[in-house]
Formats: structure tokens, C-alpha cells, sequence
């Protein structure tokens, strides 16, 4: 981000904004990544992303691509909002006297946005991957059979997020809606770590002169690059945080108790190369989410819609 100070609120819209922008422009990806990582061996029911999305359009329609996305575009405001501000906010603390800071420094600021984003990330992501893959659980108990239970087949509702919420509390209390907390926080904290001070430096060796800021394309570029980049280093986390928040499952597909069970079952019944599975679709949903943060920043759209604000009297 630009070296100018930017107030508190003006980053909350930033963040809001880039959040809004980028979830409506690559959330069909983002669900070809859940149903992607959520299919095991023996209920494999999409090859690629292309074919995903392509059944995905044959069996719900075009806005089938887009299950889950009410969630998304209502929580990715706080979400966006939390980790750029957090991150600014410890870069700010850490530093000393305007100077810049060490790697370490950079790293322990991305720790800290990653840590704090989970509050409203873990919940977010419990409900979309639910509201994602009921498309998938549906197709494959249509089009394969021999993922049925005996009894034959039953019925796969799709229930919405309001549905979830309240099923979730009222079975399992607050913690219904954090399954999965600490594997998001392995994925999320590492993320941060990569992505922050990967972009730091990316977009400073683009800075026109020594205090002058990046152009817009720069930080554009730099924000595509650190985001795909930490996208794809910590995908078997996110894998593994996927397949531990999804509640309904086809009858012949694991089940898992934890983060260790859930590492040690995917090896064993899939290898390794599980762990990939969707990394390609993570990438392409990251890099342009935060590009175009990077340059929500840059153009000060924050405060440009707070000078239309009354502004209070002391």
C-alpha cells in the first residue's frame, strides 16, 4: 500500500469494496475449487474446473455457479475489511520512526491480519462450502448411484444460509459455525505471512523514485503475484480445511475427526497429490481478489466516499 496515511474507516471501505468487487467477479471459480477438493476417489464426478463449471451450468443453471455467493458478498466486507486494516494497523505499531521494516516485522504484521480475519472467516466459510457443494452431493447421487447409501436415494436439499446458521446454533451452539477454526487459522496465518511482505517488496521495486508510490498497474500486478503465489503454497491447508467443513458427504467418502485424521486419511486413500487438488482454481481467485484490492487502495476509494459524508463538528 501507498506510503500516505489512510484513516481507519476509509480502510474498512477499501477493504469492503475490493472484497465486493473481487467475490462477484470470481466466486464461479471459487466454487469448481470446493467441489474439486471435496471429491475423493471413487465419487469423482468433475475432471477439471471447465467441466465443473460446465456441468455445474447444465444441472442448476448459470446461477448455480453462484451457490453460496449471498454469504460471501455479505461477510467479505468485514473479512477484507479486518485483515488490510489489522495488517496496516501492526505494520504501523511495529515500525520505528517511519522506518521500514525488517522481513521479520513484515512477516509478524501478516501473522497478526491472518490471526485476526479468522473471526469472520471461519463462519463465512463454514456456511459457503455447504451452500457449494449441495450441488455436487445432489449430481453425484443422480448421476452415481453407487455413491448411495442402501435404501436408495435420498433427497439432497439445498438449504439456505439462514437455515444453516440457525441449525447450526441451535445444534451445536456458536462453535456449529467455527468447525474448522484451527485448520483455517493454519491456512490463513501462513497466507499473510507470504502474502503481505511478498507484496511489500514487489510493489516497492515499482515505486517511482524513493517516497514516491507504485503506479496503480504495479500494485495491480504485485497484489495478482503475492496472492497467487501464497495461494497455491498453502492450498494443502486449505484442502484439508475444506474437507473438515463439509457436512454432508456422499456414502462411500471419508469422514474426518480432525486435522491429523483428516492428513493421514487423504494420504493414504489418495496420495499426496490430494493435497493439490484445486490449486490452480485457488490461484486464479486470489490473485485478481487481491489485485484488485491493492488498487481499491491506491485509488483512495475510501476516502473519495467519505468526502461525501457530513463530517462532524468538534
Amino acid at each position: 500500500m501507498a506510503n500516505k496515511q489512510i484513516s481507519l474507516p476509509a480502510k474498512l471501505i477499501n477493504g469492503g469494496v475490493a472484497g465486493l468487487i473481487g467475490v462477484t467477479c470470481v466466486f464461479p471459480i471459487d466454487l469448481a475449487k470446493t467441489r474439486l477438493q471435496n471429491q475423493q476417489n471413487g465419487s469423482r464426478l468433475y475432471t477439471s474446473m471447465s467441466d465443473c463449471l460446465i456441468k455445474t451450468i447444465r444441472s442448476e443453471g448459470y446461477f448455480g455457479m453462484y451457490r453460496g455467493a449471498a454469504v460471501n458478498l455479505t461477510l467479505v466486507t468485514p473479512e477484507k475489511a479486518i485483515k488490510l486494516a489489522a495488517n496496516d494497523f501492526f505494520r504501523f505499531h511495529l515500525s520505528k520512526d517511519g522506518q521500514k521494516l525488517t522481513l521479520l516485522k513484515e512477516m509478524l504484521a501478516g501473522c497478526g491480519a491472518g490471526t485476526c480475519q479468522v473471526i469472520v472467516t471461519t463462519p463465512m466459510e463454514m456456511l459457503k462450502i455447504q451452500l457449494q457443494d449441495a450441488g455436487r452431493i445432489a449430481a453425484q447421487r443422480k448421476l452415481m448411484p453407487e455413491t448411495v447409501a442402501p435404501g436408495g436415494p435420498v433427497e439432497v436439499k439445498s438449504p439456505t444460509a439462514m437455515q444453516l446458521t440457525r441449525e447450526l446454533l441451535k445444534e451445536k451452539g456458536i462453535a456449529g459455525l467455527y468447525k474448522g477454526l484451527g485448520a483455517t487459522l493454519l491456512r490463513d496465518v501462513p497466507f499473510s505471512i507470504i502474502y503481505f511482505p511478498l507484496f511489500a517488496n514487489l510493489n516497492n521495486l515499482g515505486k517511482r523514485g524513493a517516497e514516491g508510490p507504485a503506479p496503480f498497474y504495479v500494485s495491480f500486478a504485485s497484489g495478482c503475484i503475492a496472492g497467487s503465489t501464497a495461494a497455491v503454497a498453502v492450498n494443502p491447508v486449505d484442502v484439508i480445511k475444506t474437507r473438515l467443513q463439509s457436512l454432508t458427504r456422499g456414502s462411500q467418502e471419508d469422514t474426518y475427526s480432525g486435522v491429523t485424521d483428516c492428513i493421514r486419511k487423504i494420504l493414504r486413500n489418495e496420495g499426496p497429490g490430494a493435497f493439490l487438488k484445486g490449486a490452480y482454481c485457488r490461484a486464479l481467485v486470489i490473485a485478481p481478489l487481491f489485485g484488485i484490492a491493492q488498487v481499491v487502495y491506491f485509488l483512495g476509494v475510501g476516502e473519495y466516499i467519505l468526502s461525501f459524508l457530513p463530517k462532524r463538528n468538534n
